[in-house]
């Protein structure tokens, strides 16, 4: 495992910007602006812009994140956000539910993970059962507990999107499919930050939107697609889908005949050439990188807050019940500011979700910046 320095060279943060708000929206890399910016100009001359040049990025996307996250090209799709790929398996398991067959899901989710199932059981009559937040900060162990005959859908995140709190997926995927319950993936928030493997998990559906932890621009998420649902139906019937789409000519001849793999769950109008090329930039960059050595440094950085936070009195979950990418901390007993405000005044950005301030740098950040935020939270909260 190799430690990152840091790569602030590679972003567009300014020296006087100290973003530890990730979880939130990443900083974008030069890289990807730059392609962006081709891509915008690209839109100028439309003649120069081939049937083959509606295929071939999303193609390019589809073995980067292959090799990122262990599975195989075909199971991708190109979809523009988390709340569609979560509506896709919504849609694809909704067959099989009938009336009170139950739909596993957390408390205190992210709407996207929760709304499309809420759909679902209006539609089929199933019901949805919430895990409450664990008195312990061990959701591992609350979903595990949650998971018996009955439960027909398992819907749940890599890690809490308000504090980092980590969910183990591999005794979670194991408990699935004893009882043949579906497992439905939200990795946004940890996706790229920390290793994950879809030949050890088995999802059957995995998603994440692109503009967190995968620094790609806003619009671009992956789907990835077990290959038990590959048949089923999407949400829209795209043409660009379809076996014959290549041949502009003959268009009319409506095919229903769907492109191999995942491909049938790719969003209409994926291949823009504004946002694909800098999502490419971004999933080059975190392969030269190596996601576990991202991971790694990321947790560098964030075990130096940590320590400081302990001394100044915050609340931190055990280091082995929340991811290395991000965390959060409840504040010192007492302190009614607003730290988050007070700390943007000096250019210093952390987040607040629920009741913990949350901390989520990338690999942009210095330990100029950690020194920055640790003596303004300092002068705020002593």
């Amino acid at each position: 495992m190799t430690f990152i320095p840091t790569q602030r060279h590679l972003f567009d943060v300014p020296d006087h910007v100290a973003y530890f708000n990730s979880a939130y929206n990443s900083p974008q890399l030069k890289a990807s602006c730059s392609r962006l910016k081709k891509g915008a100009e690209d839109k100028n001359h439309p003649w120069v812009r081939t049937p083959s040049s509606f295929f071939e990025d999303a193609e390019v996307l589809r073995s980067l994140a292959s090799g990122i996250l262990d599975g195989e090209p075909d199971g991708f799709a190109v979809v523009p956000a988390a709340s569609y790929g979560i509506s896709t398996a919504a849609r694809a398991i909704e067959g099989q539910l009938r009336q009170g067959d139950g739909i596993l899901i957390i408390a205190e989710e992210f709407p996207s993970n929760v709304l499309p199932w809420r759909r679902t059981a209006l539609e089929t009559g199933a019901k949805i059962l919430t895990v409450p937040v664990p008195g312990d900060g061990n959701w591992t162990s609350a979903i595990l507990d949650r998971i018996v005959p009955g439960i027909k859908v398992v819907s749940v995140s890599t890690c809490h999107w308000t504090n980092g709190a980590v969910i183990d997926l591999a005794p979670i995927s194991r408990a699935c499919r004893d009882i043949k319950a579906g497992l439905v993936v939200d990795a946004t928030q940890t996706l790229a930050a920390m290793p994950f493997s879809i030949k050890d998990i088995q999802p059957d559906f995995l998603v994440a939107a692109g503009y967190k932890w995968l620094l790609c621009p806003y619009g671009f998420g992956l789907l990835y697609v077990s290959e038990k649902w590959r048949d089923s139906r999407p949400l829209e019937e795209v043409w660009l889908a379809r076996d014959n789409a290549e041949d502009f000519a003959g268009l009319a001849n409506y095919s229903d005949v769907y492109l191999p793999g995942a491909r049938r769950f790719d969003v209409g109008e994926k291949c823009t050439p504004t946002i694909l090329p800098g999502a490419i930039a971004a999933l080059e960059q975190i392969e030269k990188w190596g996601v576990e050595n991202i991971s790694e440094s990321l947790a560098r950085i964030n075990r130096k807050i940590n320590a400081s936070l302990l001394r100044l009195g915050f609340d931190l979950p055990e280091e082995s019940l929340r991811t290395p990418h991000m965390f959060g901390a409840r504040l010192p007993e007492g302190y009614t500011g607003n730290l988050v405000g007070k700390l943007a005044e000096k250019n210093i950005f952390i987040s607040q979700r629920g009741n913990a301030v949350r901390f989520a740098p990338h690999l942009h950040v210095s330990d100029r910046d950690v020194r920055r935020l640790m003596r303004a939270i300092e002068d705020e909260v002593e």
